[in-house]
């Protein structure tokens, strides 16, 4: 838009780094400001649960010394006036706009205040967060108790097993990340943790963390719903993510489930703001439009990017996200991926390899087409499988 003279990012992870490079890749030359809730400047998320957890500090992310940008860090957005064109932050300061790209990602669900008081409890975000739990973790606690067998909690598990430390992972759900990566993948992911050393209950919730009974300011049991304690002398809350938008309440613009956009990544209703990362929630036009969010490196990285070029071009001349999502882990060694979006399908098999080799890879369909995939050990059939996703093949897929 040939009217853009200043531009705030809101969001200086890798989504607002990779918006603020392709603003300027893209030519702009006017005022851009990128606005960060922590002091660091932006850095690598992923090896927090893994690397830096054993030692390793090195979360670089290249190029933030070539934007030629305000750099406004340790501020929190706290107020959108989209009339005014002006984002507010916590300090008081506000900072007008012509173009706004909202990457403010997500921040973890806790368990009640009260309980995350307590020495001991700690979740996993950011690299304050990761630090905290390293030094906690050299401290050698008898035994560490994860809660939640998702994503970040199930590379915490490997990490502090791979550590020589007890784990314990507690899931609500019967498999853990059945959701993400059906059941098939799940089962072999349980059976996986516990080959490994991890004491894994699954199905049952956290009712309340318990104090030591001779020190009350410090965790010392999780109480299960079925009435059981199991003694921890360390607890991760790793209990997933939710889109950081409180600060958009009043905006104006949709939020459901994170900030509504267009396929274009527009908020909707606007021409002037984009959004990017964990934080939106758009129209996927592989999936018959079906309404996604995805929190994970890979889009925050080429979604970041799109949703800044589209911003310099504008509505008319911008392109739809439509990258078919490509996901992974490594649980115990041996890397998991996912790709698609498995959740959709309405039948799966297996394609390629076998459980029992723990080399294996299911695809996804829905009414007879592709739609997800999920692999073990298999980044060859991954890669085959997405590229049948984005190509809307048919099912059986076999290699």
């Amino acid at each position: 838009m040939s009217d853009l003279e200043r531009i705030v990012v809101v969001g200086a992870s890798l989504a607002g780094l990779r918006a603020a490079q392709a603003i300027r890749d893209e030519g702009f030359t006017g005022d851009l400001s990128l606005v960060g809730a922590e002091p660091h400047l932006p850095y690598n998320r992923p090896p927090l649960s893994k690397n830096v957890l054993t030692g390793d500090d090195d979360v670089t992310l290249p190029g933030d010394d070539r934007l030629g940008a305000t750099w406004v860090g340790g501020r929190r957005a706290v107020r959108l006036a989209t009339t005014e064109r002006t984002v507010v932050l916590d300090d008081g300061r506000e900072l007008p706009y012509d173009g706004l790209v909202i990457a403010t990602g997500a921040r973890p669900r806790r368990l009640p205040e009260d309980q995350m008081a307590l020495a001991g409890v700690h979740v996993l975000r950011t690299i304050d967060d990761a630090k905290a739990l390293r030094s906690a973790l050299r401290e050698e606690p008898g035994q560490v108790v994860v809660v939640g067998g998702g994503f970040i909690g199930g590379e915490v598990a490997s990490t502090v097993r791979a550590l020589g430390k007890d784990v314990t992972l507690i899931d609500s759900r019967e498999l853990p990340m059945d959701g993400v990566v059906g059941e098939t993948v799940a089962g072999w992911l349980a059976a996986h943790h516990r080959r490994n050393g991890v004491e894994l209950i699954s199905g049952l919730r956290v009712t309340a963390l318990e104090p030591k009974a001779t020190d009350a300011t410090r965790v010392g049991a999780v109480r299960l719903s079925d009435g059981r304690s199991i003694p921890a002398d360390l607890v991760v809350a790793a209990l997933g993510v939710e889109p950081d938008t409180d600060w958009l309440d009043g905006s104006g613009l949709e939020l459901d489930g994170g900030v509504r956009t267009d396929a274009r990544l527009f908020a909707l209703g606007e021409s002037r703001i984009v959004a990017a990362g964990d934080v939106v929630r758009w129209p996927h036009g592989l999936f018959e439009d079906e309404l996604v969010r995805i929190e994970h490196w890979a889009n925050a990285n080429e979604q970041g990017t799109l949703a800044g070029r589209n911003l310099l071009r504008g509505p008319a001349d911008a392109e739809p996200y439509a990258a078919v999502p490509g996901l992974g882990t490594r649980v115990h060694g041996v890397r998991v991926q996912w790709a698609g979006f498995p959740r959709l399908a309405d039948q799966s098999m297996i394609v390629a390899g076998s459980v029992e080799d723990s080399k294996f890879a299911v695809a996804f369909a829905r009414r007879g087409t592709l739609v997800g995939a999920a692999t073990v050990a298999f980044p060859r059939e991954l890669n085959r499988l997405r590229a049948a996703i984005a190509s809307a093949e048919a099912v059986p897929v076999s290699a």
